[in-house]
């Protein structure tokens, strides 16, 4: 199964645009600020979270239009619709309709697994160790579509305990044991799913020859307990210390990935940019082997061949073929996807118009 239609109104700088004749490989081209990676945010808009901008609703909304915007597709013909938009009087909220029933945002990452790549993530592994849990949690959700509702949930109770322990007065222990108790079960599941992950994704790493992408050595950075009783009674034990620092130092939300270049044992963030972003790669490539299953497999990738060699895209575009994903990329000119072309799905884009 994949996508078959794709429909913006509204979206960015698209006021109408209507994308079908989908093939594994899409392409689209255009010059920068055409509107290409806005097609690519609208398709991400389809799982659950924020988009690969990770914008506000209402930043999304094209500025001639009436205040919101509308992101509908199609799966397999038709056999599956599923959509999100925003009404100009909430233009913050997002709404969410799959086969016309309206739902919870969580309920996309049911139909649909996507990952992508942009830019922007070039320097992921030198930035924050938000940046890459986040990145991480992208990744487990592809696998498993409960992972929007683990980390809500847990997410909830640590501002719940943050809150409390940021009061003047001292909380009541019997309300701080039950906020103390979801976060236990929540967030040992949060830091199982990514642990598993890590380990079967370094599973692939391993067989993973060392040319010609950078082949990176992942380890999941947590001093979480991974059975909840005992992570609930480390959140007890550390009530006075959280208490004096106003706010959680225990918990999944303090995780990171830790990433390595095996072939220099050195940390990711003391790469060069295009050894990060070859490691970038090899990890996705090796997560699209591992998400195969019932759900249509979406990889998004902006602006990825362009800094690439010829041997480094000749072999990119074999792995992606043999991901059995639908693989969607961007660039300036068709010139560096010329060797799939024939078999891609390919569209110009000008001003937000694909034709």
């Amino acid at each position: 199964m994949s996508l078959t239609r794709l429909t913006l109104r509204d979206f960015r700088n698209h006021a109408a645009t209507r994308l079908e004749g989908m093939r594994a490989f899409n392409v689209l081209v255009g010059e920068n600020g055409a509107g290409k990676t806005n097609v690519l945010e609208a398709i991400s808009l389809l799982a659950p979270g924020r988009g690969l901008r990770r914008a506000q609703p209402a930043e999304m909304a094209g500025r001639n239009g009436s205040g919101g915007f509308a992101v509908a597709a199609e799966i397999e013909d038709g056999a599956v619709q599923i959509g999100t938009a925003t009404d100009p009087q909430t233009p913050n909220r997002r709404i969410v309709r799959i086969n016309g029933a309206e739902g919870p945002a969580a309920r996309l990452g049911e139909w649909l697994s996507i990952t992508w790549l942009t830019p922007a993530m070039d320097r992921l592994f030198a930035e924050s160790a938000g940046s890459r849990r986040r990145f991480l949690d992208r990744l487990v959700l592809a696998r498993d579509p409960g992972h929007a509702r683990t980390a809500t949930r847990y997410e909830t109770a640590l501002r719940e305990r943050n809150r409390l322990l940021g009061e003047a007065s001292e909380p009541d222990p019997v309300w701080l044991d039950g906020i103390e108790a979801q976060m236990a079960d929540s967030g040992a599941a949060l830091a199982s799913s990514r642990a598993a992950l890590v380990s079967d994704l370094s599973l692939i790493l391993e067989t993973v020859p060392e040319h010609p992408f950078a082949r990176p050595l992942l380890h999941y950075a947590s001093e979480v307990p991974l059975n909840p009783e005992a992570l609930r009674a480390s959140l007890r034990e550390g009530r006075r210390r959280d208490r004096a620092a106003g706010r959680s130092l225990t918990g999944p939300h303090r995780d990171d990935l830790a990433v390595t270049l095996a072939a220099k044992n050195a940390p990711a963030a003391d790469c060069s940019t295009g050894e990060q972003k070859a490691m970038l790669i090899a990890i996705v490539l090796a997560h699209a082997g591992l998400t195969a299953g019932e759900r249509p497999r979406l990889l998004l990738l902006d602006e990825i061949a362009a800094h690439l060699d010829p041997i480094r895209r000749t072999a990119l575009f074999e792995r992606l073929a043999q991901s059995g994903a639908q693989v969607w990329m961007t660039g300036t000119e068709i010139a560096p996807f010329a060797e799939i072309a024939d078999a891609s799905a390919v569209w110009t884009v000008r001003e937000g118009v694909a034709v």
